[in-house]
């Protein structure tokens, strides 16, 4: 056991010896540089990674704006034609173009001059519809399925 602590007491010894030695602490002085030096470009390297990636979220960004703007201005071309002002005047205020005449027909008088469709029923706008949403897609796929038409 003796020997054992001896032979440690000695291995100390040898490295502190080495440690005296210049050429040991200059090895030891530029592996710390060389791991300064490396440790900073890793960091470098991945704050350019990303400061890149923020640049291209606002690149993708500042085109999906110009897009949205550019529909925008298109949209209000298309408020500033004379075709628009045309259906507008004709939906909101009930005009009619030069040499034109409105005529408003009773729907029961409209109702009375509809074809029969193939089953037998007469074709008419559809009624509202008080089922939720989701009945509406299920029974409009099940329609589709079994080629079924949506009034059968």
């Amino acid at each position: 056991m003796f020997t054992k602590i001896k032979i440690g007491y000695y291995r100390i010894k040898g490295i502190i010896l080495q440690l005296r030695d210049v050429r040991v602490v200059g090895l030891l002085l530029f592996l710390i540089v060389v791991l300064m030096i490396s440790w900073s470009g890793i960091k470098a390297i991945e704050t350019n990674y990303q400061l890149q990636k923020e640049i291209a979220q606002l690149k993708d960004q500042t085109d999906l704006q110009q897009l949205v703007n550019e529909n925008q201005r298109l949209e209000n071309g298309y408020f500033d034609t004379p075709q628009y002002l045309e259906l507008a005047a004709r939906e909101d205020f009930g005009l009619a173009a030069p040499g034109e005449s409105v005529v408003i027909v009773p729907k029961s008088v409209a109702l009375a001059h509809t074809v029969d469709s193939p089953n037998g029923k007469k074709t008419e706008a559809k009624a509202e519809d008080k089922r939720p949403t989701y009945q509406k897609n299920f029974q409009a796929w099940m329609d589709f399925f079994f080629h079924r038409g949506a009034n059968d």
